[in-house]
């Protein structure tokens, strides 16, 4: 069973970097969070630390279509090693807004310039049970741009077609059972590589915006 099962929306398919600016700025009118919340289930307890952080969702500009990059974890982290991701990471003190997070991590993370990508806007947050309060940020970036990894964090990028998260049977319901609770997330399989949890999460609200 798939989120959306049974539910036939149109989709907004010719997507340009003009029409994606303006369904973010009116994203109010566009997501369904009402079933986000079935398959997105966690929240920050009241006594909990939160700790904000901010991710670049980066879509690059083909002339076959926009691809959506994402980064691929060394093995050796502490946190989330070997997992697929965005670029991004926890708000300094320095940073001036949340886009700022996402710009000054990616550059850090892949080496892509803020000069290079157009910040189009933000998603809503998205919340871990580990206490982590998430901004999704879409920059659009026209090729070609080049990235230099940190070789501490980043093994690996890499692009998938934007439309491939355009497809609600694309995205399987998982769960797990940690000290006895049961935690339900979603996983997007492509050719071989298995993007879930927060990332899977993020796309699906990307998903429901593109969708009105």
């Amino acid at each position: 069973m798939t989120p959306d099962a049974g539910v036939q929306l149109p989709l907004l398919t010719d997507i340009t970097r003009s029409r994606l600016a303006e369904r973010i700025a009116n994203a109010g009118r566009y997501l369904y969070t009402h079933e986000l919340d079935l398959w997105h289930q966690y929240q920050i307890l009241p006594d909990q630390k939160v700790k904000h952080a901010a991710v670049l969702v980066p879509i690059i500009d083909r002339d076959e279509g926009p691809h959506v990059l994402f980064t691929q974890r060394t093995t050796y982290l502490k946190d989330h090693a070997g997992q697929i991701s965005f670029p991004g990471g926890g708000v300094e003190a320095h940073d001036r807004h949340r886009q700022d997070t996402a710009l000054r991590e990616t550059e850090e993370e892949i080496g892509i310039p803020r000069s290079s990508i157009a910040v189009l806007g933000q998603l809503p947050e998205y919340e871990m049970p580990s206490g982590f309060r998430i901004t999704p940020v879409i920059g659009w970036i026209q090729p070609p741009y080049a990235t230099q990894l940190d070789p501490l964090e980043v093994e690996d990028v890499f692009e998938v077609p934007l439309e491939h998260f355009l497809r609600p049977e694309r995205y399987q319901r998982r769960c797990y059972v940690i000290d006895g609770v049961e935690r339900k997330y979603l996983a997007i399989p492509h050719q071989g590589r298995y993007i879930w949890g927060a990332t899977a999460g993020m796309l699906y609200l990307f998903y429901q915006l593109l969708r009105g």
